[in-house]
């Protein structure tokens, strides 16, 4: 079992930068997935990000994402973190944090995870 907690949500303007924090409890968090999804009022569920168990784990975005988000975790403080720049109005949404059982050496996935968070609002204006 893994508990999630997010922190760090808040609103922005755009162009500006915020960063998530998700903290684990559990003993399974060295050997998960953590992941990073969002769902904006009336959208499905989004996929933003995922690291493998390892910080040092490549990590999986979507072209949406790509280059202005990072994913990262320190395992020592059983956290994973998510640094947003350069955020845009349509980045707001309710962000999730995730976990799944994943100890392969791939890029993590995008989908299957079976631990959720109770999720932290962004909101980016322009």
């Amino acid at each position: 079992q893994v508990q999630l907690v997010e922190s760090g949500g808040g609103s922005v303007q755009a162009g500006g930068s915020l960063r998530l924090s998700c903290a684990a409890s559990g003993r399974t968090f060295s050997t998960s997935a953590m992941g990073w999804f969002r769902q904006a009022p009336g959208k499905e569920r989004e996929f933003v990000a995922a690291i493998g168990w390892s910080a040092s784990s490549t990590a999986n975005y979507p072209d949406s994402v790509k280059g202005r988000f990072t994913i990262s975790r320190d395992n020592a403080k059983n956290t994973v973190y998510l640094q947003m720049n350069s955020l845009k109005p349509e980045d707001t949404a309710v962000y999730y944090c995730a976990a799944r059982r994943w100890l392969a050496p791939y890029v993590p996935p995008s989908s299957g995870y079976d631990y959720w968070g109770q999720g932290t609002q962004v909101t980016v204006s322009s």
